[in-house]
């Protein structure tokens, strides 16, 4: 079985993670894997494709602010990517990302119907549903039900500074991503899965299989770190993301930081410099890292992880800190409530900072061992890679059964 997986990123971010992971599995099992990706460089993958340049990115960042046509751009870019799958011929074409400013929407799903190749598409956010934005639920934003206009999230990514095309990008959309002869949806969470379903793909059948983790990478980790920081004698409150901004959650940090006590400390992972300059002093930046050991290592030095996110679909960074036996605090919202039950932490009113805070009081109390066997038993059964990226496989056998 020949697979080509197609993802903005690889081996980097959550989802470049996924798709190496499902890379690797693939080899082991004998079968043969590519990964093509659009941004920034590889790792952790023996056989990619990178589609387009760094000016073919910079030009479809342009068209995306100006006219907001996101996923329009890249057109040379993607012809001499097409051609690339013609010669590499793949039984199955697996779609992740397919925005992120590298590859023409247009083009490729043109291509996909042409061929009537077998596709499986794993959705990682609210994108494809929309004719602009990538996430509306925090908002209370409805309008994708029907057509997407006046979007009130033009600014936001992938922003638009002038243009609002969100109507019309609906529309196109819409024709080009449904009437796929053989084609599955799979969503890592119930609480997507259940939106697709009032979406115009709901005509395919939905799959849910959650995200996976690296457990011989997350895992409980000896380190220097607090010894490093002078946080030896703190009860460190961890967050991580690759991008801090309201929905995911960094104004409850900052609100946070004004009711911790002095033994008490926020250490945040993914900060840019400007954000950095503007923090409290009980508030601790660590550099964002590509490097999944030294992400465990900081994991197990904190005695809770908090994720206040507005919406997120099924956060592998709840996984990881459970995998590394830390205790998790969440947010009410989308999917990131999946994974979290009493013995792994807290799930609390979507805003509510002071209960957030009790949440936090409660497993200083109690001490993050206290819920240490529960997190890593939960993630052993439930999150291994090895056993929920082997359901691909069945879905790409699936596919060829019906091809």
């Amino acid at each position: 079985m020949k697979v080509l997986q197609i993802n903005s990123v690889c081996g980097i971010g959550s989802t470049g993670r996924i798709a190496t992971d499902i890379h690797n599995i693939l080899l082991e099992q004998g079968h043969e894997s590519y990964v093509a990706y659009g941004r920034d460089l590889p790792k952790n993958c023996d056989n990619t494709i990178k589609i387009g340049t760094k000016f073919d990115n910079y030009s479809h960042v342009l068209k995306t602010r100006l006219l907001d046509m996101h996923g329009f751009g890249s057109i040379n870019a993607t012809r001499e990517f097409i051609a690339k799958i013609e010669e590499i011929n793949p039984d199955i074409v697996h779609l992740h990302n397919i925005h992120g400013y590298y590859i023409n929407i247009k083009i490729l799903f043109n291509y996909l119907k042409k061929t009537n190749m077998p596709v499986v598409w794993t959705l990682h956010d609210c994108w494809a549903l929309t004719g602009h934005c990538s996430h509306f639920d925090y908002i209370g934003c409805d309008r994708w039900h029907n057509e997407c206009h006046d979007c009130p999230q033009k600014k936001e990514y992938p922003s638009s500074i002038l243009v609002d095309n969100s109507r019309n990008n609906f529309r196109i959309k819409k024709e080009l991503f449904t009437g796929i002869n053989n084609s599955i949806i799979v969503t890592p969470s119930e609480w997507l899965a259940n939106l697709v379903k009032k979406s115009y793909l709901k005509e395919y059948p939905i799959k849910i299989i959650n995200n996976g983790i690296d457990l011989e990478v997350f895992k409980p980790l000896e380190s220097e770190l607090r010894k490093k920081h002078n946080l030896e004698d703190k009860f460190i409150i961890l967050g991580v993301a690759n991008i801090w901004n309201e929905r995911k959650g960094i104004n409850y940090f900052l609100k946070l930081s004004n009711v911790l006590k002095d033994d008490e400390v926020i250490v945040l992972v993914g900060l840019t410099r400007k954000q950095e300059k503007q923090l409290p002093n009980n508030i601790i930046s660590f550099k964002r890292t590509n490097s999944t050991e030294e992400l465990a290592k900081i994991y197990t030095i904190a005695d809770v992880f908090v994720n206040p996110t507005l919406e997120d679909n099924f956060p592998t960074t709840n996984l990881e800190a459970m995998a590394c036996g830390i205790p998790v605090i969440t947010f009410n919202t989308g999917g990131s409530i999946e994974s979290i039950d009493r013995g792994t932490g807290f799930v609390v009113e979507k805003g509510n900072l002071m209960e957030l805070y009790d949440k936090i009081v409660i497993i200083k109390a109690n001490g993050k061992n206290t819920y240490l066997n529960n997190c890593l038993a939960k993630t052993k059964r439930l999150y291994d890679k090895k056993t929920n990226f082997i359901d691909y496989l069945e879905l790409y056998n699936k596919s060829l059964y019906v091809k």
